[in-house]
């Protein structure tokens, strides 16, 4: 860092982040790095006031401060702290560590694959035998998915299924994970003659002309638990792929979907180990995250404010050499909308995660200032009026800007290079379902 400090690197740097003038304090050496983790200090004296006045407001609506968590740092400087490093019930900034230890294992390009085969002969579009769906633990086959599956099914000249519909493996369909339910739904999804009224809505969302698949199974779904590889001789029809990691990512933060977060943490190896390896990835103390599930359900999963923050600068670094920021994973206030922070008063430009349980509201992420460049925060608070909460969470953050200055644009260093719109836009997107044998192959197999 010191040598790019001494060179005419760091000046553009700082520009990249919004920051204008390279020589404004010497905390501007840490500005726009992304910091490993930062052990409590003397805090910044008119951040710790803020901080204060803060807390005060919550005091006198009877909600203590011992029961506020609040983090604040820039680069490797520390800001300010109320409870900083105690582990609070941290609602869906539990999402975070899932998101974390989900990119380091898969990396953001990963996609899951799901596969399609037949145990037996097609003729004249009828296969005559089972559909069997091997699933790869996509937590996104939602509608447009399994059309556009349904869709390559019938170019494959697939119409009808005399046998069952068979589903194996770690498979889920809009959200439900029980296998049975999932294969229900994706048997109606399939043939567009038995869609139901949010089927046909989804449908309408996709693009203009795409098809309505029409394989009508006649059998039931049946669930195989013991091995695609016991089931009869099978041809592979078809593979699936999901959308990219970090899209998955993206929808999962940016709508706080718990069912997307619990797969994730269950394929990584269960809520322990996403614990431990976040604690491990992002360089804090493993006291400071206790976790029941992945994705924030229940007051047991608990994170300290100064663990969510180390975790948010641990995902930036591994971003940033993949040409990517936070803002690929986390909504981003001002450009993603119909999320969790809608109707917020999140100052423009700012990345961020929230979280609520019944009693608890936090809000994390990264503020880029004028003058301190990106300040990472955690508020976590414990309290019944959530409403109320969050507009002093908000309050919180407008005060930082009052006080350091709004920056004119997205800053470089967190700027998106996709949108959550974009995300939902590439579902059910056909260049994503590969076709393993042609038509002629499939209608010329004899299940041999």
């Amino acid at each position: 860092m010191l040598e790019l400090f001494s060179s005419g690197l760091f000046s553009l740097w700082l520009r990249m982040a919004g920051v204008p003038d390279p020589v404004r304090s010497v905390n501007l050496v840490a500005v726009t790095d992304t910091p490993w983790m930062v052990a409590p200090g003397e805090p910044d004296t008119t951040v710790q006031l803020t901080l204060q006045q803060y807390l005060q407001q919550l005091s006198k609506a009877g909600l203590p401060a011992s029961s506020q968590g609040v983090w604040l740092q820039t680069g490797s400087a520390f800001l300010a702290s109320n409870q900083g490093t105690t582990p609070l019930p941290a609602a869906s900034l539990t999402k975070v560590a899932t998101s974390l230890v989900a990119l380091h294992h898969w990396g953001p390009n990963h996609q899951f694959e799901t596969q399609v085969s037949a145990t037996g002969p097609v003729e004249n579009g009828v296969l005559q035998g089972d559909l069997v769906v091997h699933g790869g633990g996509d937590p996104l086959m939602v509608w447009e998915e399994a059309i556009a599956i349904g869709n390559d099914l019938n170019r494959l000249g697939i119409r009808r299924v005399t046998g069952s519909l068979i589903v194996t493996g770690n498979f889920l369909m809009n959200f439900e994970t029980n296998p049975q339910k999932a294969g229900a739904l994706l048997k109606q999804a399939l043939n567009s003659t038995t869609w139901s009224e949010e089927a046909r809505y989804q449908y309408s969302t996709m693009p203009r002309g795409t098809a309505r698949p029409q394989v009508a199974i006649a059998g039931p779904v049946q669930v195989v638990t013991y091995g695609i590889d016991l089931l009869p001789p099978q041809t592979q029809l078809l593979r699936h792929y999901s959308l990219p990691l970090s899209q998955i990512l993206k929808l999962m933060n940016v709508y706080s979907n718990n069912v997307i977060a619990d797969v994730l943490a269950n394929s990584l190896g269960g809520a322990q180990q996403v614990a431990h390896q976040s604690a491990l990835l992002a360089g804090f103390p493993r006291h400071e995250i206790l976790l029941k599930n992945g994705s924030g359900l229940g007051v047991e999963n608990r994170i300290s404010p100064r663990a969510v923050c180390a975790m948010f600068a641990a995902l930036q670094r591994y971003l940033q050499p993949r040409n990517q920021t936070i803002a690929d994973l986390f909504p981003i206030s001002g450009v993603d909308h119909g999320g969790t922070i809608d109707y917020r008063k999140i100052p423009n430009a700012a990345v961020v995660k929230t979280g609520t349980l019944n009693d608890v509201s936090a809000l994390a992420g990264v503020l880029p200032t004028r003058d301190r460049g990106l300040v990472w925060f955690t508020i976590i608070n414990r309290g019944t009026n959530l409403d109320g909460l969050r507009d002093q969470q908000d309050g919180l953050l407008q005060s930082l800007i009052n006080r350091w200055g709004a920056v004119p644009s997205v800053p470089l260093a967190i700027a998106p290079s996709t949108s959550a719109r974009a995300a939902a836009a590439s579902l059910g997107a056909s260049n994503r379902t590969h076709s393993v044998r042609s038509a002629v192959e499939v209608n010329t197999y004899q299940g041999n």
